[in-house]
């Protein structure tokens, strides 16, 4: 079996079924939400199709959405979009009152404000509270002024390099306060220092919900040298989340579909995950789940291969950095668990072997690989690029824009259908589905697989590209061979 058994247009059609699912569910899918539901039942019901036997896999998680953008108004006149941003777990109202500063004079440090009950000794309760960023967590400068009576808290930045602009900060989980919580820039923040009335609007959304994994399994395959696959289920609820991540969850519940009834010498395990946009939370609960009252069964998975964007607009063609060549702990990257690098050079090979340039990503912590390199498993995985921006050398290897980001629509209504680069949603499905059936058919372990793999994929010269889910780094991008 090969990857060309992924039927031609298939994942296309699992795409536009997730897209009607957020047509008819207020525009998205994420976690906690009917959209979400629709898109677990949708899931299962072509697993069951198939021949599976899905399990879903139900926890409870902190949801949050911002029903409508935060403002903040002072002197008559509404602060800036980009100088005001609502804290995540933020109370919901409008509140009108003199603004207080509380332990601060706006110089550019990080400031202990509002750490310590004490700093509110002669803080006039029902004022907001004007705070500064720094030295402890935003949800304890938050409670500390709901305490003492505050009605509303503006916390701004530092003003140290690097610290300028709105803070965009998360009080840590529901229930911290129930007062509207915004983070201000740091220019805006020192121009409240005066005081004066000020208006603080937030519509907000903070609660505990439900919500749920979805794991399958083939039938046959020794259990002791499991292959992991994931991809997360869920969207922002700004948007349908088509590209992030109904592509990548298409993509591997197409390759399930192929894999049904087919004997594998090692089982392949299929994970669809909830709440990854609020913090990996579907892949993290499954694997302590496991930790605890199971740890034979994590002990037994032998890599996780992951997939979140494999269809941006303007992407590029890039595979985890499994050898860490690319990228250190310099730039930010979580050190791959060994194993990885043969990951890294099963993708690098096949894309070769078709005349196609790959390039490296960084494991940046931020998908659902993070809960399994914690456990020391072997990980790698595709990405088409989400907010980072297209250098010249990236355009001239994988072609489209330079200049502009890879996805232009990242965590936006407008990551709809329209948003997917067909012929990349189907080359990075195409490699994919290569090396999942490459392990699965492994009678090899890692290492004795790994040393015809990399001898296959010997380093090449690099190109020094800019790529990233996240801020830009150096990575090496692989001309076709």
């Amino acid at each position: 079996m090969t990857a060309a058994a992924v039927p031609p247009g298939k994942v296309l059609e699992h795409l536009e079924v997730f897209q009607a699912i957020a047509n008819a569910n207020n525009g998205n899918r994420a976690s906690g939400t009917s959209g979400y539901r629709g898109s677990v039942d949708y899931v299962v019901g072509r697993l069951r199709a198939a021949g599976y036997a899905p399990r879903v896999q139900n926890f409870s998680f902190p949801f949050f959405q911002e029903v409508s953008p935060a403002t903040v108004s002072a002197g008559g006149r509404q602060l800036a979009a980009e100088d005001v941003a609502v804290m995540t777990y933020s109370g919901s109202g409008t509140v009108t009152a003199p603004v207080q500063a509380v332990g601060t004079t706006g110089e550019r440090a990080a400031s202990t404000s509002g750490c310590e009950a004490g700093d509110f000794a002669d803080f006039v309760p029902g004022n907001i509270a004007l705070l500064q960023r720094g030295t402890c967590a935003f949800g304890v400068k938050a409670a500390n002024a709901a305490a003492a009576g505050a009605s509303a808290v503006l916390i701004f930045n530092t003003g140290l390099p690097g610290a300028e602009g709105a803070v965009a900060g998360t009080l840590g989980e529901p229930g911290v306060t129930t007062v509207p919580a915004v983070g201000l820039s740091y220019t805006a923040g020192v121009a409240l220092l005066r005081g004066g009335e000020v208006t603080v609007s937030t519509q907000t959304v903070s609660e505990s919900r439900e919500t749920s994994n979805v794991l399958a399994e083939t039938r046959s395959g020794d259990p002791e040298r499991t292959v992991m696959v994931g991809a997360h289920l869920d969207s922002v609820p700004q948007g349908p989340g088509i590209n992030d991540n109904a592509s990548g969850s298409a993509g591997i519940l197409a390759i399930a579909e192929m894999l049904a009834g087919t004997e594998t010498a090692n089982a392949v395990r299929f994970a669809w995950w909830g709440a990854e946009e609020f913090g990996l939370l579907g892949s993290r609960h499954y694997v302590a789940d496991l930790k605890t009252n199971d740890p034979a069964t994590l002990g037994n998975v032998a890599l996780y291969l992951n997939f979140d964007m494999i269809g941006s607009p303007n992407h590029g063609r890039f595979v985890y950095d499994g050898d860490a060549s690319a990228f250190g702990p310099d730039d930010g990257s979580v050190p791959a668990p060994a194993g990885s690098a043969v990951i890294e050079a099963a993708f690098h090979e096949h894309f070769g072997s078709l005349g196609l340039a790959s390039g490296e990503t960084e494991f940046s912590g931020r998908s659902d690989y993070g809960p399994f390199i914690a456990e020391g498993i072997a990980s790698g995985g595709l990405f088409t690029g989400a907010e980072g921006i297209k250098t010249v050398e990236q355009a001239a290897l994988f072609g489209g824009r330079a200049g502009i980001g890879y996805d232009f629509c990242y965590h936006a209504s407008c990551d709809d259908l329209s948003n997917i680069d067909h012929r990349t949603l189907d080359e990075m499905t195409g490699a994919a589905s290569a090396v999942i059936l490459r392990f699965a058919n492994s009678p090899l372990g890692l290492e004795e697989e790994g040393r015809r793999l990399l001898a296959a994929v010997a380093p090449v010269p690099a190109a020094t590209v800019d790529q990233g889910h996240g801020p830009s780094n150096a990575a090496e991008a692989r001309q076709p061979r």
